[in-house]
């Protein structure tokens, strides 16, 4: 249980947490026979409207605690992906998107770097390229691959650190490589792009403060740009797993997680890019949903949201390759959002990202948020969450709030994923 003095920053997230998590369960709430994706007519010939995800569903091995869509290495199989994911990118650009900004996640985006140098090749040849993010392991960073993807023209790198503990890297059933080769890793590849990202997790069933606390001092005496925090969001399968091997996922004990982000990184130079994530410089969210407010999602296992329309691509690889070869795009289902629904939507992902706009709101919605979401405004201003002076900012006291419920927002997604991988749908 939390302490008293907790009460004032924990019973708001709770509450919070609450809220969103029953709110995201209407992302489950899908219909079949989805409408084709449309470029707005305001944003016809604009490349800045929409950025592109694009879904390597491949690793050469699997992580017992990954929600998303992936597969192990086939090369047969993801040399004909790398092929379709040609052909489905086409099937936008047939109908007018533009895009300039791309992320890569997965999966591993790097398994095959010869289908990834022509992939990026086929994005230069038909859009003005901007800003290229990509994720993958430390198991696949060297000196080589840090050449090829700078040529390449990646900026931003990401890289799945988790820990940099061995014994906990073990029970996590991460086989990538040890904290040491982490570490190595990161230094190799830091100073080489615009922005170098570590991923880490916190709250893992079996992980003690002590070890969170020692990831996070380490990471920051070495000096890399940023760091993203995710909280432990397992779907409800990998949660029972996580549970039988090791106790009960207690999420009473990420506040005591939390804290230790808070006190260790703003002592060292580094701000909040978002409410988990910390950059020295430039930042580069993983969490392309903050800078766009619509995306388009490509690959099997990726979704979209655009215009208010949630979009879901079929996770099943020969449904995917059965869909494009056929001349479909291989969305299966999709939900349009209530007005409401979409307003608080956009709330919470400008406020995950540390501030909301409300003049880029009037815009969106053409209307005034001080109207449509004053109940919502009144929650955070009430318990001290934000602090309004032209922009909708998020206090150091709410990051822990908005962290919570982006985490339940992602679980609810987490869910979704398992029950479309499970299924093959």
């Amino acid at each position: 249980m939390s302490s008293f003095k907790d009460t004032p920053v924990v019973f708001p997230a709770r509450l919070a947490g609450f809220i969103t998590r029953r709110e995201g369960v209407k992302f489950l709430q899908l219909k079949s026979n989805p409408p084709l994706p449309a470029v707005p007519p305001d944003k016809a010939g604009r490349d800045d409207w929409a950025s592109l995800y694009i879904h390597i569903p491949f690793c050469r091995s699997l992580c017992p605690f990954c929600c998303f869509n992936r597969y192990l290495l086939d090369e047969a199989k993801a040399r004909r992906y790398f092929a379709n994911l040609k052909k489905e990118v086409q099937m936008y650009i047939d109908r007018g998107f533009k895009f300039s900004d791309f992320y890569f996640g997965g999966g591993t985006p790097t398994v095959l770097m010869d289908e990834l140098e022509s992939f990026i090749g086929f994005l230069k040849a038909n859009f003005k390229v901007k800003q290229i993010s990509l994720e993958t392991t430390h198991r696949e960073i060297n000196a080589e691959t840090i050449n090829a993807l700078q040529k390449m023209g990646v900026n931003r790198l990401s890289i799945g650190v988790q820990s940099f503990n061995n014994d906990l890297l073990k029970e996590m059933g991460r086989t990538v490589g040890t904290g040491e080769e982490a570490r190595e890793k990161l230094m190799m590849a830091e100073g080489h792009f615009q922005t170098v990202n570590a991923d880490f997790i916190f709250n893992f069933p079996s992980q003690t403060i002590e070890q969170f606390t020692a990831d996070v001092a380490a990471f920051k005496q070495m000096g890399i740009d940023q760091a993203t925090f995710y909280p432990l969001m397992p779907s409800p399968h990998k949660k029972t797993k996580l549970e039988r091997k090791f106790s009960k996922v207690e999420t009473s004990r990420e506040k005591a997680f939390y804290d230790v982000i808070l006190r260790e990184l703003f002592s060292g130079g580094y701000q909040a890019s978002t409410a988990w994530c910390f950059s020295r410089g430039q930042r580069q969210i993983d969490e392309y949903i903050i800078d766009y407010d619509d995306y388009v999602g490509v690959g099997a296992g990726s979704v979209g949201f655009l215009n208010g329309d949630f979009y879901v691509n079929t996770f099943s690889l020969e449904k995917y390759d059965r869909m494009i070869n056929g001349g479909q795009m291989p969305i299966v289902n999709w939900r349009r959002l209530t007005e409401r629904e979409h307003l608080r939507y956009y709330m919470l992902t400008k406020l995950f990202g540390m501030a909301l706009d409300p003049e880029k709101f009037r815009q969106r919605f053409r209307a005034d948020i001080h109207t449509k979401l004053r109940l919502e405004l009144a929650f955070f201003k009430t318990f001290g969450l934000v602090k309004e002076n032209g922009q909708i900012a998020v206090t150091p006291k709410g990051m822990y709030t908005l962290c919570v419920m982006q985490k339940e927002f992602f679980a609810a997604l987490n869910t979704l994923r398992e029950r479309y991988i499970e299924e093959q749908l």
